[in-house]
């Protein structure tokens, strides 16, 4: 029996839109696009606390064949990036393959039909030739345990179920976490809460962020001469690189650059924060780069106010009024919101239970072996699967950098296998393997295992202590490698079934 659908897409993002729009280009326009949520956009969608806004320059964090010269702010604000994605979708058709409010429960890999079977929780089973996974690195929200957390009566509100009729005026609130999300939102909360405790497990590294409205006449003349906004997002990505690439992949060759990151970030926190001890607090004690850094011009400043208060001890359980820390004291509060990040490694990787050939079970191959991916998109016996968001994918700063190499290696893999004729690819285990022993030997110069992470406590870092996250390449190295891969370093046809 011939399978529904050319392909299913599972999580309806920007990597997911991306996939719909490579699958039209090769010819395979009857795909499925799965969503959990109840529309499209991921984490433009799910997001919208107060000062939700881009941490990479809108010019760079968009598709390069898709510009909107139309961003009000060189860091555009969440609602433009859920309205960009609306309008991708539009203009891609790609609305109307998508079905929302559907929660994938797994994927089980039928040899003998050489098909996925893609189950849904209300029972129905789709199938399709083939299967991507393009669920989000930060899809899982994490909400650590807490002990009297369930005895809080006050309210709770995590960041990724924010409630926009929610108000935070007069209230005394708690925000757990200081990571990228915390550094947006903090400032917010302050604004309207009477008492504001931040409590922190890690600081993080905060540079300047060099943000202002992009005037109209620049936005038409954007829209007028493309080059121009194509000459925009060249200068940023360089920028990236250098920061990214060079900073923090090549520490040991350049740890000069990686200090003066961090010099800039302490310099940024001494010129905004009056008290000492505070700012004492607010420094990491490991290096640049262990976690991803981010930008903001009002975060620091929060910590100057009278009725904020930074506590850095350990919290030791929730009461129905408060939270005690460590050392007994109690803070009494009557909001807490959760900053507490997602769940990468135990639950991300895969985001669902993904069967391949000869029964191999992907997150716990993953977990028993090593996290591994060739070329951080496809995987050994595992055919007709291609996986958006896998270990060592990640190029650059910028996800639509990743969402386009992949892209890019969809249009060649697929392209040789139409020409050979066939159906079915599976990528070899020696060429996987080869791929591994290449990022891991490059890792070695990154500032993962060459500098001081160890207090880091970075999700960049899975439970075996490895940095398999982010490519350790140029993008540049990354895009063209998408398009010169060996052809060979792939099976087709009935012997990869």
């Amino acid at each position: 029996m011939a399978p529904q659908y050319d392909a299913i897409v599972v999580g309806a993002g920007f990597g997911g839109m991306g996939a719909g729009i490579e699958l039209d280009r090769l010819g395979l326009s009857n795909f499925l696009i799965l969503e959990r949520e109840d529309d499209l956009g991921g984490t433009w969608h799910v997001n919208h606390y107060p000062g939700l806004a881009v941490d990479i320059a809108s010019v760079t964090y968009s598709y390069s064949f898709e510009p909107n010269p139309y961003w009000s702010r060189l860091f555009a604000p969440g609602s433009e990036l859920k309205k960009y994605a609306e309008h991708v979708a539009d203009k891609y058709d790609l609305r109307r393959r998508m079905r929302f409010d559907t929660t994938v429960g797994g994927a089980r890999w039928d040899e003998e039909r050489r098909h996925w079977v893609v189950s849904v929780q209300n029972g129905e089973s789709l199938t399709a030739r083939y299967l991507m996974a393009a669920t989000g690195f930060l899809s899982q929200p994490y909400t650590p345990p807490f002990p009297g957390i369930d005895t809080f009566a006050g309210k709770i509100i995590h960041t990724t179920a924010w409630e926009d009729d929610f108000d935070l005026t007069g209230t005394r609130a708690a925000i757990i976490g200081t990571g990228a999300t915390a550094v947006q939102l903090i400032p917010e909360v302050a604004e309207k809460a009477r008492a504001l405790t931040v409590f922190q497990r890690t600081p993080i590294w905060v540079v300047p962020k060099i943000d202002a409205p992009i005037p109209p006449a620049v936005q038409h003349l954007f829209a007028r001469v493309p080059l121009t906004q194509k000459a925009a997002r060249l200068v940023n990505t360089a920028a990236l690189e250098a920061l990214m690439v060079v900073g923090v992949l090549h520490f040991k060759q350049a740890k000069p650059l990686n200090k003066a990151a961090g010099i800039l970030a302490k310099a940024h926190l001494r010129t905004q924060v009056r008290d000492k001890e505070t700012r004492e607090k607010l420094t990491p004690d490991y290096d640049f780069g262990c976690k991803r850094p981010t930008f903001s011009n009002l975060y620091f400043k929060t910590f100057n106010e009278p009725h904020v208060r930074l506590e850095t001890n350990s919290i030791d359980r929730i009461e129905p009024d408060g939270i005690v820390t460590a050392d007994g004291r109690k803070t009494e509060i009557d909001t807490l919101i959760l900053a507490t990040g997602f769940n990468l490694w135990d639950v991300n990787f895969p985001a669902i239970e993904i069967i391949g050939r000869d029964g191999r079970n992907l997150g716990k191959f993953w977990r028993d072996n090593r996290f591994q991916a060739y070329e951080g998109i496809t995987v050994p016996k595992f055919p007709n699967f291609i996986s958006l968001n896998s270990p060592y994918s990640y190029s650059g700063l910028s996800y639509f950098t990743t969402i386009e190499a992949q892209m890019k290696h969809m249009a060649r893999l697929f392209g040789e296998m139409f020409r050979r004729g066939e159906q079915v690819f599976e990528v070899t285990e020696h060429a996987n393997a080869e791929f591994l022993d290449r990022v891991t030997d490059r890792l070695g110069s990154s500032v993962f295992y060459g500098g001081q992470c160890s207090s880091a406590r970075s999700y960049y870092f899975n439970q075996h202590g490895e940095a398999a996250l982010l490519r350790p390449t140029s993008t540049l190295n990354a895009h063209r490698e998408a398009v010169t891969f060996p052809l060979d370093d792939y099976t087709y046809g009935v012997e990869s079934a």
